[in-house]
């Protein structure tokens, strides 16, 4: 039976492989650890959604929705899947350039990208984008965030805010005697709370804490605060009623750029926080399992109201510090946030904005990470380069701009870099045939950008100069491309129309392999292809002594 040219990977969840490892206290850990991030993911759910530009139910039902496709389906044992801060500024500038309704499509669309990521095992390629970069734009993430929340936070008057970085500055700006101190005063006290809530009370999540603490200082002390009630009218108490969106060939052909940042941007955190949780619990996930539920979960969760979920990396940590053992606990997260919205929905109305501005700002906080740029130093010119453009065309522009423009930066310093430790070493006349043998040593990486180091050897084929045979060891050579095997056969044609010889020794099994899969192996010969630099040299001088000279 003929093979295949591709064979996809097995759809095998992780669940399957750790259910039968349960026993009744792993299980009891697992649901007091759902229970607890369930709880700590309901403000969270509410704060990125409405900072997203949508209603606060969208997040509890993306939440909900992906969170429980992520969990049973993912390729992680703890990974907790939902709404995240990296997409506020991604869904934000979809949902005011396009509306809510495309945003709903861009969110199918990406789910159907990540799906077909997981399905071609594209899971490993994600690792190559490389640690500046990552960091970089999460930082012009976090920059973004903490931009977005200033209205909220100073309780501005400013209507919709725009989009783009510089005029949302200028309408924060002008807005700025329209500052509400009784807003301030509120976000601020619950920041500070969040801040200095003891660790050793870690069991009862602080944003949760903030939340109560600012929902009880409005309804008692009546502040003239927004809240999700005046500028909602409350979460409804029901479950999302399922809506498939109208779709066309322009709409989706427009919207083919933003669902393309919504699924790198999944696909990045989610491997990302399923590493963090590996290295926390000592295993290892499957990437294109992982990739799969991800875009399962970003298909399923817009039919039903919600929008873009990923691995929340703060909340897996969170599972991961409750104990929990496997997806069960994700589950039951999921199940607790559907408890919540169908018993605890009307209480809701009283939730202030100003502590769910006061939670993000915390968490893009967190996300920033600042330490980094005190430590810049330490690391290379390229890294700083990358890392800071990443930044700035993250802020300025978008993640996508600044993704693509940062992978190119870093491919160019790996190509210079690569190409820096390519050289042809001149071995000098040989002792024995003095110039009519010339050895020339050959290492690093002889690709495109490098194929300028031979060039020299051309001359070597000029009939005036004295070499006859010119060995090429190429034993520290780790691979040639098709640029480096042109340059090859250039130089073998030349010198052998001039009546002269090219002996290649010590070849590795990748040049080797070239050689013989293009032909250049058989039109150079067998008797000109040596497994070691003595053998050729041995050989070029019997040449060059039966040469005329």
């Amino acid at each position: 039976m003929a093979r295949l040219p591709f064979t996809p990977p097995a759809f095998r969840p992780r669940l399957l492989e750790v259910i039968g490892d349960y026993n009744a206290a792993r299980l009891r850990t697992d649901v007091l650890a759902g229970i607890t991030v369930g709880i700590l993911a309901l403000p969270l759910a509410i704060a990125f959604a409405i900072a997203s530009g949508m209603t606060p139910e969208s997040g509890i039902y993306t939440a909900i929705i992906a969170g429980f496709i992520v969990s049973a389906l993912g390729g992680s044992r703890v990974q907790i899947g939902g709404p995240t801060g990296a997409f506020i500024v991604i869904v934000y500038g979809i949902v005011v350039n396009y509306g809510v309704a495309n945003l709903l499509i861009c969110t199918l669309m990406a789910g159907v990208m990540l799906l077909a990521m997981g399905l071609l095992r594209m899971g490993t390629w994600i690792r190559f984008i490389p640690v500046s970069v990552i960091s970089g734009f999460t930082k012009g993430i976090a920059v973004l965030i903490l931009l977005s929340q200033l209205r909220d936070f100073l309780g501005l008057t400013t209507g919709k805010l725009p989009a783009e970085f510089f005029p949302q500055i200028v309408v924060l700006w002008n807005a700025l005697d329209t500052v509400n101190w009784a807003t301030v005063g509120l976000s601020t006290a619950c920041l500070l709370l969040i801040l200095a809530w003891p660790k050793r009370w870690s069991l009862i999540p602080s944003p949760i804490v903030a939340l109560v603490f600012g929902t009880a200082a409005v309804a008692l002390l009546h502040l003239p605060v927004e809240t999700i009630g005046s500028k909602f009218g409350g979460i409804p108490q029901s479950l999302p009623g399922f809506a498939f969106p109208a779709l066309s060939v322009e709409t989706i052909r427009h919207l083919i750029p933003p669902a393309i940042a919504i699924a790198l941007l999944g696909a990045i955190e989610s491997l990302l926080s399923a590493t963090v949780a590996d290295n926390m619990i000592d295993d290892r996930h499957n990437p294109n399992q992982e990739l799969m539920a991800q875009g399962i979960a970003n298909i399923v969760a817009p039919l039903f109201g919600g929008f873009c979920a990923t691995g929340a990396i703060a909340r897996t940590s969170t599972n991961v510090r409750m104990g929990a053992y496997g997806p069960v606990s994700g589950m039951v997260h999921a199940l607790t946030l559907l408890a919540v919205i169908l018993v605890a929905a009307p209480l809701a109305t009283h939730v202030p904005l100003a502590a769910l501005s006061a939670i993000l700002v915390v968490v893009a906080w967190n996300m920033g990470e600042w330490s980094d740029f005190r430590t810049m130093r330490r690391y290379t010119m390229n890294y700083r380069a990358i890392l800071l453009a990443t930044f700035v065309l993250t802020v300025v522009f978008d993640l996508t701009v600044a993704v693509e423009v940062g992978m190119v930066m870093a491919a160019l310093f790996f190509i210079t870099r690569i190409t820096s430790l390519t050289d042809v070493i001149d071995g000098g006349p040989d002792p024995v045939a003095g110039d009519r043998v010339r050895c020339y040593e050959m290492c690093g990486s002889l690709f495109f950008a490098s194929v300028n180091k031979v060039e020299p050897l051309l001359a070597r084929a000029n009939p005036q100069d004295p070499c006859r045979v010119l060995v090429l060891d190429l034993q520290k050579i780790i691979n040639v491309d098709t640029t480096g095997l042109d340059i090859l056969e250039t130089l073998h044609r030349k010198l052998e129309k001039n009546g002269k010889t090219l002996l290649i020794t010590a070849a590795g099994d990748q040049p080797m392999s070239l050689f013989r899969r293009s032909g250049f192996a058989a039109r150079l010969g067998a008797e000109r292809l040596l497994a070691q630099r003595a053998e050729g040299i041995a050989r070029a001088r019997d040449l060059a002594g039966a040469a005329p000279h």
